[in-house]
């Protein structure tokens, strides 16, 4: 069944059909979409999941925990501000290694104050242990929740997964996404085993809530590296069974016009679409330009990096996100999955699309004019800030109309 729907109502749609049975919330934009929907449905009987309203994000991500470690399967959303206000629980989750979905509708970080999205929120949670999923369409935000129960819930892994999903250009935004009946559904995700890493059967497994000594903290925080790592077979083995049922494949990361591209663009989430354009309009004059998406950042995709970027002749990285005083995040990243290459490409590094800034033609023509650069001599230009000369002369235009007012 192929329905219209938001980036919010498909993840609300994700929720439904993973048929969970306890919904924790709190309301915040963008994402309170997604509450109100699955409210709606909980309201008229139409799902039996328990909705019920915390006090905060901090309680929300507090009873998800608990509940998922009872044995519920355990569905929550929050953007921005509201990830931050629960960030202790993320961690304590994780340790707790309990397997439960959070949908993450990212936004820009205050101060100053936006709605727009960003990445800075996600990324922030990028150690807690939770795993990470971002999506660029609705289709991908619904499929990627079926996914994520699949991996949270197996034995080998038994971890919290997020899904994020871009805030305005991609919650609000309606596409056509495909919805499978709702046993389909239950025969791709499989009988729900409640149980976690505390104990199994009569087995106990790694787990502590209190421990003294350094020796028996690493262990168990080496255990959910383990376990991260393990998630990388994990979604693999999702993908191809996501992909028999439902036609649709998911790799760790995603190529865009790749086979034969000589240089290439980074990108991750909604924004990638425009990156897609952009590798369009340059192939139409001759320029072997292609994409790669990263799609899974916790674990962190590195082989597959390393893969799809070998043999390239330059690379640039766009970050939606800015960690002060250091630059872009993920160029870091794939930095480190390219440094044993003998042969690594010049790396680039671009920050832009902070609190949805739009990333116009021109940029991206700056970008491949740079590549080009870079291919041919070796040389690469330092970090960059994606800012055009007419966003430019607005900000000086604000900022004189602030001084005269202030002046007033």
């Amino acid at each position: 069944m192929k329905q219209m729907l938001t980036g919010n109502t498909a993840a609300a749609w994700g929720a439904r059909l993973a048929d969970v049975d306890y919904i924790p919330a709190f309301p915040i934009t963008p994402q309170t979409e997604i509450i109100e929907t699955l409210a709606q449905w909980a309201a008229a009987g139409e799902i039996p999941a328990r909705f019920v309203t915390l006090d905060s994000e901090h309680s929300m991500l507090t009873a998800g925990g608990a509940a998922a470690a009872a044995g519920a399967r355990v569905f929550t959303a929050t953007s921005s501000q509201g990830l931050l206000y629960g960030f202790e629980l993320l961690y304590t989750v994780a340790g707790w290694r309990v397997p439960f979905v959070l949908v993450n509708v990212s936004r820009g970080l205050a101060s100053p104050i936006t709605l727009e999205p960003d990445h800075n929120d996600v990324l922030a949670a990028r150690d807690s242990g939770c795993l990470q999923i971002h999506a660029e369409t609705c289709q991908e935000v619904f499929d990627s929740i079926l996914m994520a129960y699949r991996i949270a819930e197996d034995p080998r892994v038994l971890l919290p997964v997020i899904v994020n999903l871009d805030g305005f250009s991609l919650s609000f935004t309606r596409e056509p996404v495909e919805l499978p009946a709702v046993a389909a559904a239950s025969i791709y995700l499989g009988e729900y085993a409640p149980g976690h890493a505390w104990i199994r059967g009569e087995r106990p497994m790694a787990q502590g809530v209190a421990v003294l000594g350094g020796a028996v903290y690493s262990y168990f925080r080496y255990q959910m590296q383990l376990a991260a790592e393990n998630a990388l077979t994990v979604h693999e083995e999702a993908a191809a069974a996501f992909e028999t049922m439902f036609g649709r494949r998911y790799g760790l990361v995603d190529g865009y016009r790749l086979d034969d591209a000589e240089l290439v663009l980074v990108m991750s989430n909604s924004f990638a679409t425009k990156g897609r354009a952009a590798v369009d309009l340059a192939r139409s004059e001759g320029v072997r330009l292609g994409l790669l998406r990263l799609r899974l950042l916790r674990p962190f995709p590195r082989e597959a990096i390393r893969r799809a970027l070998a043999g390239r002749r330059a690379v640039a990285v766009i970050d939606q996100n800015l960690s002060i005083g250091l630059g872009g995040i993920t160029v870091g990243e794939v930095a480190h999955a390219l440094y044993a290459e003998r042969d690594r490409p010049p790396l680039l590094s671009y920050v832009g699309g902070l609190g949805g800034k739009e990333i116009s033609d021109q940029e991206f023509r700056r970008i491949v004019s740079d590549l080009m650069l870079a291919a041919a001599t070796g040389e690469t230009p330092p970090p960059r800030l994606l800012f055009t000369a007419a966003e430019a002369r607005q900000m000086q235009t604000l900022l004189s109309i602030a001084g005269k007012e202030g002046a007033g």
